[in-house]
C-alpha cells in the first residue's frame, strides 16, 4: 500500500512545481494515449481495448472541475485507420464510494467491478468531424463528488475509455481543468493510471517516459510490457541507478523482468524510458506497460512524478536487455 503521509507530502511538493494537468504530461513526452475498438487484433498494440485514468483534487479545493478529452472521435488526422474507420469509443466518468478503493478499479484488466462508483457522465463517439482535433468537456463536477482517499491526495475521479465497436485506433489526450472551454490547471491536482497504453513517437530521436511511484513498502517490482515490436530498448533510471535495461517484447507478446528496489529509491518515482532504435524508423507503434510490487499489487504512474523526475547520482552497472520468449 502507498504510505499515506509520504505520498500526500510529496504530492504537494511535486504538483506545485508543475504547470498543467495534461495527460500525458509534458514531462512524459508521450504524443497520445491510444485505445482500439474491441474487434482489433491485439498485434496492433492494445491488449484489452480499455484504458482507466484517475484524477485527484486536493481536499481543500472547492471550485467546480472539468475533465476534457482532446480528439475523442475516431476517424480524423490523429487516429490509426484499419481499412475504413468504423470504431465507436466510449468515455465515462465515475466518482463516489468505491471509485478507486474497489479492488478491480485498480487492476490492469477490465474485469469484475472495474466501473465501480457513481457514473457522473458518459458519451460514445463515432467518426465525427465536429470532434476531430477538438475538445469535448465533461462536467462541471463538484470535487466532493469524487471519492475522498487521503493516500491519493484528496478527491478521486475515474475516467474510463473503451473501444466498444470497430477495429481502428483512437488517439486522444486528457486535461483536468477549472474551465469548460479552455485548459486551466487545478492547483495541486494530479492524474495517474495503473496501466498505460500509448503511442510512441515516430521520430527515433524522441524518448518517452512513465513514472511509477515507489512507496516505502516496495522491495522489488516486476515490469510488464506488451507489443514493443523490438523497436529499441526500455531503460529504468533513478537517483541511484544510471540505467538498467528491461526485458522487451516482440509483436503481440508480453515480456517481463524483475528489479530490486534500492533503499534510496523508496518514497520517490522511477523514470522508465522508452527509447527507439535510431537505425530504423517504425511508425504507429503502440505499447502497453505496467508494474507490480512483490505482493502482486499494481503501482501507480503519476503524470506529474511524485518527488520530481529522478536524476542519477553516479555510475551504476548496466545489465544488457534480454529479448522476450513466447
Amino acid at each position: 500500500m502507498i504510505s499515506k503521509l509520504t505520498l500526500v507530502s510529496l504530492f504537494l511538493v511535486s504538483t506545485v512545481l508543475s504547470f498543467s494537468q495534461a495527460v500525458p504530461a509534458q514531462e512524459e513526452n508521450i504524443p497520445f494515449l491510444v485505445t482500439f475498438g474491441k474487434d482489433t487484433p491485439s498485434k496492433w498494440g492494445d491488449d484489452d481495448n480499455c484504458q482507466v485514468f484517475f484524477f485527484t483534487i486536493p481536499k481543500d479545493f472547492k471550485d467546480p472541475i472539468y475533465l476534457r478529452v482532446f480528439d475523442p472521435e475516431c476517424g480524423g488526422q490523429n487516429d490509426e485507420i484499419n481499412g475504413d474507420f468504423n470504431t465507436t469509443t466510449k468515455f465515462s466518468v465515475y466518482g463516489g464510494p468505491g471509485c478507486i478503493t474497489q479492488d478491480e478499479a485498480r487492476g490492469v484488466d477490465p474485469m469484475g467491478n472495474f466501473k465501480s462508483g457513481n457514473m457522473l457522465g458518459t458519451k460514445a463517439f463515432i467518426t465525427d468531424a465536429k470532434y476531430d482535433n477538438e475538445w469535448y468537456t465533461f462536467g462541471p463536477f463538484n470535487p466532493a463528488e469524487g471519492e475522498m482517499v487521503p493516500k491519493y491526495g484528496g478527491h478521486v475521479f475515474k475516467l474510463i475509455c473503451q473501444g466498444i465497436k470497430g477495429d481502428d485506433g483512437n488517439l486522444y489526450r486528457y486535461f483536468m481543468s477549472t474551465r469548460p472551454d479552455r485548459n486551466v490547471p487545478v492547483e495541486g491536482g494530479n492524474a495517474f493510471t495503473f496501466e498505460y497504453t500509448f503511442r510512441l513517437h515516430s521520430d527515433p530521436g524522441q524518448t518517452s517516459h512513465v513514472y511509477p511511484y515507489i512507496d516505502d513498502q516496495v522491495i522489488s517490482l516486476m515490469q510488464y510490457n506488451f507489443d514493443w515490436d523490438d523497436e529499441g530498448y526500455i531503460k529504468l533510471v533513478s537517483g541511484s541507478c544510471v540505467g538498467e535495461f528491461l526485458k522487451t517484447s516482440t509483436e503481440d507478446t508480453w515480456a517481463s523482468s524483475r528489479y530490486i528496489i534500492k533503499d534510496a529509491e523508496r518514497g520517490k518515482s522511477l523514470d522508465i524510458q522508452f527509447r527507439k532504435d535510431t537505425t530504423r524508423s517504425i511508425n504507429n507503434n503502440n505499447v502497453v506497460f505496467y508494474v507490480r510490487n512483490q505482493y502482486g499489487e499494481q503501482l501507480p504512474f503519476f503524470t506529474i512524478p511524485i518527488g520530481g523526475i529522478p536524476r542519477p547520482q553516479g555510475e551504476v552497472a548496466i545489465r544488457p536487455s534480454t529479448k522476450a520468449k513466447k
